[in-house]
C-alpha cells in the first residue's frame, strides 16, 4: 500500500467547529470521544490532502506555498457539503474561511512557529491534512449535531515512490457512481482500498496498488472501464506519444495533481487525449507492446510510473504483463514533467497557464 516516508508531524492540530465558528488548538494527540458518530459509523468524514513547499524569502521570514490549492478547498467543501443535511448547508464554509483558518490561525499560530522555522530552514515538503468530525457525544444515526474540521500538518520525504508494481483488480469495486461519494475524499472509499491491494498482493506480494475498474462487475470484462488506483489517478502513455487522462466522473477523484501535470505536458509539447480507456483496449495495447508507461498521480507522491502492472482476468489468472520501456522518450518526460511540477512550487521555473500559486508569509 502507497505509505509516507520520513514524516515529522507539527506539534500541534486544530479544530475549527463548524456551528460555533470557534477555533482551538489542541495536543497532537488529542482524541476524538469514543461516543461519536464518526468513531462508530464513520459519518461525516471527509479529509483533504494538500501539499505544500515551506522556505525562507529574501527577509528570511518563513513562506509556504501552496500550487492550486483553491482546487482542494472546493474539493473539500463538496466533501463537507455530502456529509451534511440540507438544513444544514449554511454550515458549510467558505474558501475564504478556509484559508483564515488554516494559514492565518493555524499555519501562524506561535505554538506552530518552531515547526515552521524548521520546515523553511531546510526547504522541505509538507502535508496539510484536514478532516471532519462529530464532536458530539452520541451514537445515534443521524447527521453531526457538532460538526467541526480538524487539520494536522507534517513534513515528509516521500510517498509511494519509484519502482512500484501493481495489480488490476476486477472483482471489487472503488465506489458506485449513482451513489456519488466516488468523485469525494471520504473515508468509506479508502477501506475498499487497503482492501483491493490486499487482494492484489495474493497474486502479486510485492503489489503496492491496485488498479481498479468500473462499478460494472456484471458486464463483459474487457467491456468495463478504468477508473483508477487504489489512492491516485491514472494516466497511460503510448508508445505513438499520446498520454491517455481519464475523463472525471462520478467514480473518479477529481485530481489537482493530474490537471497540473497535464499543463505541464501540453507545455512540453506532449499530446494529452482525454478519453475512456476499456480493459479490453489495455489489455490488446500491452500485449502488442503499445504502452510505455501507466502513472500513478496524485497530491503527495506527484507522479510516479509503474514497473509492473499484472492484467488479470476475472479468476485472477494473469492475462498480460505491463512493463515500462525506460528507454523511449515519453518515459523520460514524464520524469521531467513530475520535476517540472516540484519546482513550479520552488518557483524555479515558469507558472504554466492554468496553474496558480498561493504564497503566504508566516
Amino acid at each position: 500500500m502507497a505509505g509516507f516516508e520520513g514524516i515529522e508531524w507539527a506539534p500541534r492540530q486544530m479544530r475549527y467547529l463548524l456551528r460555533d465558528r470557534r477555533f482551538d488548538l489542541l495536543e497532537p494527540d488529542s482524541r476524538v470521544f469514543a461516543v461519536s458518530r464518526s468513531i462508530h459509523y464513520g459519518l461525516f468524514l471527509a479529509f483533504e490532502g494538500i501539499r505544500f513547499f515551506c522556505k525562507k524569502n529574501e527577509k528570511a521570514q518563513p513562506e509556504i506555498i501552496f500550487l492550486n490549492w483553491d482546487r482542494n478547498l472546493k474539493r473539500f467543501q463538496r466533501g463537507i457539503s455530502f456529509n451534511l443535511g440540507r438544513d444544514q448547508q449554511h454550515l458549510v464554509p467558505t474558501i475564504e474561511e478556509m484559508v483564515d483558518v488554516f494559514v492565518h490561525k493555524f499555519l501562524k499560530a506561535p505554538e506552530m512557529r518552531a515547526f515552521i522555522e524548521e520546515m523553511a530552514e531546510l526547504g522541505a515538503q509538507g502535508y496539510l491534512r484536514p478532516f471532519t468530525v462529530d464532536e458530539d457525544q452520541s451514537i445515534g444515526v443521524t447527521f453531526p449535531k457538532n460538526p467541526s474540521i480538524r487539520a494536522v500538518v507534517c513534513r515528509y520525504d516521500s510517498y509511494l515512490g519509484e519502482p512500484f508494481s501493481g495489480v488490476v483488480v476486477p472483482n471489487m469495486v472503488r465506489a458506485i457512481s449513482i451513489n456519488g461519494t466516488g468523485c469525494l475524499k471520504l473515508g468509506v472509499n479508502y477501506l475498499m482500498s487497503i482492501k483491493a491491494v490486499d487482494q492484489a498482493k495474493k497474486i502479486l506480494p510485492e503489489a503496492a496498488s491496485a488498479l481498479f475498474l468500473d462499478d460494472r462487475p456484471h458486464a463483459k470484462l474487457e467491456s468495463r472501464l478504468i477508473t483508477e488506483w487504489d489512492t491516485s489517478c491514472c494516466l497511460f502513455a503510448l508508445r505513438d506519444g499520446t498520454v491517455i487522462k481519464i475523463p472525471e466522473s462520478p467514480l473518479i477523484l477529481p485530481s489537482v495533481t493530474i490537471q497540473g501535470i497535464v499543463k505541464i505536458l501540453g507545455r512540453m509539447g506532449v499530446h494529452v487525449e482525454e478519453r475512456d480507456v476499456t480493459y479490453g483496449e489495455l489489455i490488446q495495447r500491452v500485449e502488442a507492446n503499445e504502452v510505455v508507461a501507466v502513472c500513478s498521480i496524485g497530491t503527495a507522491g506527484i507522479l510516479n510510473r509503474c514497473s509492473k502492472l499484472l492484467l488479470v482476468d476475472r479468476d485472477g489468472e494473469i492475462i498480460a504483463i505491463h512493463r515500462p520501456d525506460e528507454d523511449h522518450e515519453l518515459f523520460r518526460r514524464l520524469g521531467e514533467a513530475r520535476a517540472y511540477y516540484w519546482e513550479v512550487y520552488q518557483e524555479k521555473v515558469q507558472v504554466p497557464d492554468g496553474m496558480r500559486l498561493f504564497k503566504y508569509v508566516l
